[in-house]
This record gives structure tokens, C-alpha cells and sequence, in this order.
């Protein structure tokens, strides 16, 4: 209906006032006066077609002196042919510039295109050249990190080379000690069994095999580890790997000529208990036990909640012997007054077979 109104406007606005109101009015009276001006402006160009030609009549008229003339004058050329050949050539110039002006606009999109591909090219490549500004940056940060290094490492490098003298000296010295320290481990084999485990530029580990008062090799004390540290200054460490030998942990020190007797009071110490600490080492693989050296008490684990605490008196075995001492049962004492050993008397071990199959325990 707007189109219908608008082309009334521009057709004769006099038409508005029998088209009356769009919202009211009826698409049958719409499409027929919709015809009536189509066919109205087809009148009308005939109309003025043939003014046209009356027009040109007139002028012709106008200048004849006579009527004679009008008869006798030859018939006038087409008062259009002029005009319709220039019009022809105008149209064929404008189809040309067209024609041309469409080249020209195909070749600007061309262009256009090449200049946005080099644009963005031109944008990558400025991106890439920051980002190559960047890691420069950090290569000369690191170039000169390296160079400071550098003159570090030369200030450390001229500093070692000072001390060859000093370093030659210590080798000598800690060849001299490396020698006197087989030297102890030859005389230490002699004393008894020794096995090497491990040397190096500080220390010296070591397994003997404990002797008898025979010299016989003992089979039931597992060989004791030893560990000699020593230091420039001539001195040693003597550190015992107590593990599940039983003797009480222990570090000795002193000068490097004291080695040896050292490991001699080592020796004899572990000898000397050897047949309880030989029966204590067996007794671990058969209860579950826990030998504390310097009480001389020894700790039977009968269950998860029944704990017995027994004491062994110096000598034992040959002139001691072991007494129980206590029985705790989720770590409160109970009364042993009932328990009847076998005898006055016995060994650990006796005591152990004796706890672990009493009921009253």
C-alpha cells in the first residue's frame, strides 16, 4: 500500500484524495487505479509524441513564404536523425567508458588486494622483527653474563694456579698416609680376618672375622665392620657399624700411630664377649628380641602387648648369669611371683624358651 501511495505522489497527488485511506481502502480499487495511471501515462506520452510532430509542423510552416512552396519543397530529413546518431555515438562512447571504467575498477580490487596481502605482510614482519629486537636483548644479556662469568672463571683459574704446590704437598702427604694405612690393614689381617669393602680418599671400610682365644676363626659372631676416617692433620675416626652385633655404639679418636691399638681394643672387646654375643645374635633369629649394650638388658617381645626385660650380669656366661627383671603387659608390671623356672640359674636362652611357652606369661 506505501508503494501505491508513493507512486501516486509522484503521478498526480491530485489521486490522493479518491485513493483515501490506506488502512480502509480495498486491494481491488488499489490495483485499478494502480492501471488507470499506467495506462494514463501511456496516453499521455502518445499525447505528447504527436504535440511533438505538430510542433515541428508549425516551425516548418512558420517559414514558407507561400503554399506553392509547401508543394514544390522536397520533403525535410528526419528532424531527429542528427540527434539519434549523436545519441547512438554517445551510447556507444558511454558503453566504451563503461566498459573501461569496469577494467579500471577490476584492476583497483587487484590492487587492493595485493595492498592488504602486502599489509598484512608487512605487519608479520614488523611482529617478527620485535620479537627479533627482544631475544637480541637477551642474547647481549647473557653475552655479557658470559663474560662476567668469564672473568670470574679467569680470577678463579689464575687463583689455582697458585696452589699446584700446595695441592702437590697434600697428595704427597695423603699418598704417605694411604701408605701407613696398609700398613695397618696388613697388620690388622694378621690379628684376624679382614676383608676389604671399601676405600677412598677419606676412608677406609673394613669386615673382620673375630678370633678366638685359640686364634681359631669364630663362626658364631658375625664379622664386625669397622670405619676409619681420617684427616689431614694426622688424626683418624674409628666408628664400629654396630648393626645387630651387639656391642655398645661407640667412636673412638686420635692420631694416626694410635690406629692400631684402637683396632686391637675393638677386637678385643667383641672377642671377649664373644659367647654372649654369639648366643644373643643367635637368639635373633629365633625371638623377637632387642639388645641394649650399655644396660646389659635385654628386651623379649613375647606378643604385641607382653614385654619382658631380662639382665645379664658381668662374667655371664662363665661366672654371670641372667635374671628377669620385669614383665609388663600393656606397659603395666605384672606380679612374677608365680612363674617357677626349671632352675636357679639359666642362660638367656633357657629364660626365653622358658617365657615363651609359660601361660602364665
Amino acid at each position: 500500500m506505501a508503494t501505491v501511495q508513493s507512486v501516486l505522489e509522484r503521478c498526480d497527488p491530485a489521486y490522493l484524495d479518491l485513493y483515501g485511506d490506506p488502512e480502509q481502502s480495498e486491494y481491488v480499487e488499489v490495483d485499478r487505479m494502480l492501471l488507470h495511471l499506467i495506462d494514463k501515462r501511456r496516453i499521455m506520452k502518445v499525447l505528447w509524441s504527436q504535440m511533438s510532430v505538430f510542433d515541428s509542423m508549425l516551425s516548418l510552416v512558420e517559414e514558407l513564404d507561400s503554399s506553392q512552396q509547401l508543394l514544390t519543397q522536397s520533403c525535410p530529413p528526419k528532424p531527429d536523425s542528427k540527434a539519434r546518431s549523436r545519441w547512438k555515438a554517445l551510447k556507444a562512447e558511454t558503453r566504451l567508458g563503461v566498459e573501461e571504467t569496469e577494467v579500471l575498477i577490476d584492476g583497483l580490487q587487484t590492487r587492493e588486494e595485493q595492498i592488504v596481502s602486502k599489509r598484512l605482510r608487512l605487519i608479520y614482519l614488523v611482529k617478527e622483527l620485535k620479537e627479533k629486537k627482544h631475544q637480541r636483548k637477551k642474547l647481549e644479556m647473557a653475552l655479557q653474563k658470559s663474560c662476567n662469568d668469564l672473568h670470574v672463571c679467569d680470577g678463579q683459574l689464575a687463583s689455582l694456579k697458585a696452589e699446584p704446590e700446595a695441592q702437590v704437598n697434600f697428595l704427597d702427604k695423603w699418598q704417605k698416609v694411604a701408605q701407613e694405612l696398609r700398613g695397618y690393614a696388613s697388620a690388622s689381617q694378621d690379628l684376624m680376618q679382614t676383608k676389604l669393602l671399601q676405600i677412598n680418599r677419606s676412608e677406609l671400610v673394613v669386615e673382620q672375622r673375630p678370633l678366638l682365644a685359640g686364634g681359631q676363626v669364630s663362626t658364631d659372631l658375625l664379622p664386625l665392620g669397622l670405619s676409619v676416617t681420617w684427616c689431614p692433620d694426622d688424626r683418624f675416626k674409628l666408628q664400629v657399624d654396630q648393626g645387630k652385633i651387639g656391642l655398645e655404639e661407640d667412636c673412638m679418636k686420635g692420631r694416626l700411630s694410635e690406629l692400631p691399638a684402637a683396632l686391637l681394643e675393638v677386637r678385643q672387646r667383641y672377642s671377649s664377649q664373644g659367647d654372649m654375643l654369639g648366643e644373643i645374635q643367635t637368639l635373633h633369629s629365633r625371638f623377637a628380641i632387642d639388645w641394649r649394650p650399655a644396660q646389659k638388658l635385654l628386651v623379649y617381645l613375647k606378643s604385641s602387648s607382653v614385654m619382658c626385660s631380662l639382665e645379664v650380669k658381668e662374667g655371664y656366661p662363665s661366672t654371670g648369669h641372667a635374671r628377669l627383671v620385669s614383665i609388663r603387659r600393656d606397659a603395666q608390671p605384672i606380679d612374677t611371683s608365680m612363674l617357677q623356672p626349671p632352675k636357679k640359674n639359666m642362660s638367656l636362652t633357657e629364660w626365653l624358651v622358658f617365657l615363651s611357652t609359660s601361660p602364665l606369661v
